[in-house]
């Protein structure tokens, strides 16, 4: 019974991605025409006018074109290839499902350099633009650099990890990426979605909510993805684990004393400050319910490679609200950022930066175990036979 429900929800949100990819693709490509030529459609703009009102999209993108137009050439390049992006990535994901081996490369270069491209339009952008300047300030123009070197690395592991012959950990760190991707449609999805539900909030407003869970909800997706994707119960050369009890614990307390002192932190901004940190603890709660189940069920049904994976991201997760705060703290020393600025920039980036970590350690875990094996098919061959050359 298991089996062909979990098939229904795997097909559900492999159709709710493709829906919201292509759907967003038109609004990405066009955002930036009117900067360039006044009265130029953006469709974006039409129908979120349409959904918030004309006057919540006037007012927010009044103050953009200043810092767009230093930069719009590199702009309108991110823009429209961010757009192409979202149309390649289904494409990306259906092959690889349906094995279609040859074009699933050949539109993976593509893929790849487009990344690179739209990431250098990017880059272009944020080297121009002031962090005060930035769309809702200093912290979100953190975020955006954050993305950007996260987009960029983890595309690069991807390759890397293609050409070495390891195709699980080539669809873990491209899933990686594209969660980063995402964050764009789901950023737009909420500028619609979030005035309805708080009323009152400008487009800013909304943009400081947001960047609160955006982070961990798209990694969380991702290793969804990654585990929905990978069906072995057990790899070779995995032995035991990386994550034992007395870690989880350590990395449970941690976590919870650094939550703590988040929470107190924020205790003093009032209304804003709880509507922040409702923003943040919901999806991190979520996420680790759901972690906690996985790894649990994963471990009593004998699947081993599952449950590691689960257990490496539930003591990365646990470690985030540590990360946060700590860099909230730096950015309000050595980047001189207010208080309450600094520590929204740190919990923004905590959950996504930890599941970077943690997929680099999935990927040691893995590059380990190959080694494990290596080894042990070198112990069984005569003396004259062996080759030190690793092995797949």
């Amino acid at each position: 019974m298991n089996r062909p429900r979990g098939a229904t929800w795997r097909r559900t949100a492999t159709l709710a991605v493709v829906v919201v990819c292509v759907g967003y693709a038109p609004i990405a490509m066009t955002e930036l025409w009117p900067y360039a030529h006044r009265g130029a459609p953006a469709v974006g703009a039409w129908l979120l006018g349409r959904a918030v009102s004309p006057q919540y999209v006037a007012d927010a993108l009044a103050t953009r074109i200043g810092p767009y137009g230093r930069s719009l050439v590199a702009m309108v390049l991110h823009s429209v290839l961010g757009g192409l992006l979202m149309l390649l990535g289904p494409v990306q994901l259906l092959s690889a499902i349906r094995r279609r081996s040859r074009l699933h490369r050949a539109l993976g270069v593509v893929f790849a350099l487009t990344v690179y491209a739209s990431m250098a339009g990017a880059a272009v952008y944020l080297a121009r633009t002031a962090p005060g300047e930035a769309f809702s300030g200093p912290a979100f123009w953190i975020v955006l650099a954050t993305i950007l070197v996260g987009t960029v690395l983890s595309v690069t592991f991807g390759i890397l990890a293609a050409v070495g012959g390891l195709p699980d950990l080539h669809q873990r760190w491209m899933l990686l990426c594209y969660g980063y991707l995402m964050t764009a449609p789901l950023l737009r999805l909420e500028w619609g979605a979030l005035p309805a539900l708080l009323p009152g909030l400008s487009m800013e407003d909304v943009n400081r909510v947001a960047i609160m869970h955006l982070g961990s909800v798209v990694v969380f997706g991702a290793l969804l993805a990654s585990r929905a994707m990978d069906r072995r119960d057990t790899v070779p050369g995995v032995r035991g684990t990386w994550a034992p009890t007395p870690v989880l614990v350590a990395a449970h307390v941690v976590g919870v004393a650094a939550l703590g002192w988040i929470v107190a932190a924020a205790a003093g901004w009032g209304t804003t400050g709880r509507r922040l940190l409702a923003a943040y603890l919901v999806p991190l709660l979520a996420a680790y319910v759901v972690m906690v189940v996985r790894q649990r069920r994963a471990g009593r049904d004998g699947r081993s490679w599952a449950r590691e994976e689960w257990r490496l991201h539930l003591v990365a997760l646990c470690l985030a609200p540590l990360f946060s705060a700590t860099a909230g703290l730096v950015f309000e020393r050595y980047v001189g950022l207010d208080r309450r600025t600094a520590l929204a920039a740190g919990i923004a980036i905590g959950c996504g930066m930890l599941a970077f970590a943690a997929t680099a350690v999935v990927s040691l875990r893995v590059l380990f175990a190959r080694e494990v094996r290596r080894r042990e098919r070198l112990a069984v061959l005569p003396q004259g036979d062996r080759d030190p050359s690793p092995v797949g």
